[in-house]
């Protein structure tokens, strides 16, 4: 966590310097402080109109019943371009409007989804759903962790004898108002 601060706080405030100082000895002080607003403007409306349309997919998928994953993912970069954007300088202007292209979300956001699931591949073979502490293997639980078990909840079952465990408790219920 150290050195992300570190590159975060140091590293990338010391490149943007010599990045604009380098700009404005080519094209001028002040056309470089006048790029760096006009950049910071541009940006500022196209992460107002992306972040819009991602908002207003997000509320038609959810009102149809749809997980919105792709247009949640969308609004997370709009909202860590518009970060980019308002930073003043050169390099983070260039990943702001860089995470402001489609095709470069999506290309993001396939690679994201391809490690997470290389990820979870491995930790359901791992310790994290696998025997921990110790634990011995059940014959009976031989299911993954991640298979789709059926569940009916209007099946009726046959009634469990007492020596069975049962996780349901008898009992009445009145409700007052």
């Amino acid at each position: 966590m150290f050195k992300v601060l570190f590159l975060l706080f140091i590293v990338v405030p010391i490149v943007e310097i010599a990045l604009l100082i380098q700009v404005s000895d080519v094209i001028g002080g002040f056309a470089t402080i006048a790029l760096v607003i006009a950049t910071a403007i541009l940006g500022a409306k196209l992460v107002k109109q992306q972040g819009l349309g991602a908002y207003s997919n997000v509320q038609k998928q959810m009102a149809s019943g749809q997980l919105p994953g792709q247009d949640l993912f969308t609004g997370l970069c709009v909202i860590i371009a518009g970060v980019f954007l308002m930073t003043p300088g050169i390099m983070t202007d260039a990943i702001g409007f860089m995470l402001l292209t489609p095709a470069i979300r999506g290309k993001i956001a396939k690679s994201l989804i391809e490690q997470a699931s290389v990820k979870m591949q491995s930790s359901a073979h791992g310790s994290m759903f696998g025997q921990g502490f110790g634990q011995q293997h059940s014959h009976q639980d031989t299911q993954a962790p991640f298979e789709e078990q059926k569940f009916d909840p209007f099946e009726r079952k046959a009634p469990q004898s007492e020596s069975q465990s049962s996780n349901t408790i008898e009992g009445e219920y009145q409700r007052k108002d």
